[in-house]
């Protein structure tokens, strides 16, 4: 999903570095938190079926940093993400795809009673199709904004790129 288009989704080309940005700030803090990384199993001939190009991880996780393997839009399904994750942690969301993936775990951690942090560039998505809007396109931007809104609206924090420093500061 972060590859060039026509593949890539539209931000991939900033969303890609942000999360490298994200990354690289939480490692290097006094206190660095638990950085879990979550790959998605896709059925045989999907873009992420495992063992294929699209199932790799991006960034790679460091020897500390946990990999969770999940087949469900929500991280925390089926996953052993809730034994990691306690539910008074805050939690700090960045990935794809923002009305999937992004949506229904930030979703699952509200539930659970974690404080969820969101940042704006750091999740992305494709542009969607209308089927009831006479297969009219909806931007993957307004998706993402769509989808941020919501978010924010149920109790997930939004942040910015330039928050960044503070996030993982004194925690």
């Amino acid at each position: 999903m972060l590859a060039d288009r026509p593949v890539g989704v539209p931000a991939a080309t900033t969303v890609g570095p942000h999360i490298a940005q994200i990354l690289e700030t939480a490692r290097s803090t006094a206190n660095p938190p638990l950085i879990i990384h979550v790959r998605n199993i896709g059925d045989v001939g999907d873009a992420d079926e495992p063992g294929t190009p699209g199932w790799q991880l991006v960034h790679d996780p460091l020897p500390n940093e946990p990999v969770i393997d999940k087949m469900k839009n929500n991280s925390f399904a089926g996953t052993a993400l809730g034994d990691l994750i306690c539910e008074e942690a805050e939690v700090v969301v960045a990935g794809m795809q923002s009305d999937f993936c992004v949506r229904a775990t930030c979703s699952a951690a509200l539930a659970r009673g974690n404080e969820v942090l969101l940042i704006r560039g750091a999740h992305a998505t494709y542009d969607r199709l209308e089927v009831w809007g006479n297969g009219t396109i909806t931007p993957a931007a307004t998706v993402e904004k769509e989808i941020e809104l919501e978010l924010e609206e149920a109790g997930v924090v939004l942040l910015e790129m330039r928050d960044l420093p503070g996030i993982f500061a004194d925690r």
